[in-house]
């Protein structure tokens, strides 16, 4: 590794939303790893093929640099709607894609490359949850059966739309429409047809939609576009084999 890449700090959004004090929460960008190429350079997706040792690093420098209370617990994320509860531990373990804690010192996490992470935290800083929200697991239901587990009346939730892929660049099939349309026809104004007789998936707007059917009214993010930025952000529909950025949120 070069020396600047080892001694440069991890690079962080840091979301802009009205969470109380206690609640932090931070998405990492692709800078101040040390993955080589194509998972340069913070990449901390331990199953695309990087070397055990950098991702690692990585994560040594995410929980550093953030001033972790703990070390994340990381899912095995299956595009499904199963929630973690980490004030169970006998919960942790296979296929999950949203996690939720009500204490202090318990860190969140979701890795995404396209995908869009949801974060929620309570008005009273009494709970904080997170979802991977790709087109699967928002037609599924990951959302709802977030909001089911974590029990916060959700006029008392906030919510974050973190980056992912936009619609000028996420193109889909019939089947993807079909699986939003058959639970809300209204889903439809998320989709735009294409000269190619497909459909350009409005993520942020599908994920809105859910959240505001679900009775949460403060959400904030959902502009940033994991494609058309390859200098901040991994994305596997624009490059296939690439590292995995990471939304984070606990309570302190």
């Amino acid at each position: 590794m070069s020396a600047p890449a080892a001694m440069a700090a991890p690079q962080v959004l840091t979301p802009e939303w009205r969470a109380p004090r206690s609640v932090r929460a931070a998405f990492t960008l692709r800078g101040g790893g040390v993955s080589a190429a194509p998972f340069d350079s913070l990449n901390l997706g331990a199953h695309v093929g990087d070397s055990s040792a950098a991702v690692a690093e990585n994560r040594r420098r995410v929980r550093e640099g953030l001033h972790l209370p703990a070390e994340p617990v990381w899912l095995e994320q299956v595009h499904g709607t199963r929630v973690v509860d980490l004030d169970a531990p006998e919960e942790a373990g296979a296929g999950a894609d949203a996690v939720i804690t009500r204490r202090a010192g318990r860190v969140c996490v979701v890795q995404v490359a396209d995908c869009m992470p949801v974060l929620f935290a309570a008005r009273d800083a009494s709970a904080v949850a997170l979802a991977h929200a790709g087109w699967r697991g928002l037609a599924a239901g990951v959302l709802e059966a977030t909001l089911a587990r974590l029990g916060v009346a959700a006029g008392e939730l906030i919510a974050w739309l973190g980056p992912a892929i936009s619609a000028r660049h996420f193109e889909v099939g019939d089947e993807v429409r079909t699986a939003f349309l058959e639970r809300d026809p209204g889903a439809a104004a998320a989709f735009t047809g294409n000269a190619r007789g497909r459909w350009q998936c409005d993520l942020a707007a599908l994920a809105r939609r859910r959240l505001s059917a679900l009775g949460v009214t403060e959400v904030s993010g959902g502009s940033w576009c994991t494609y058309a930025d390859p200098a901040r952000f991994f994305s596997f529909r624009r490059d296939g084999r690439c590292g995995r950025m990471a939304a984070l949120i606990w309570l302190e």
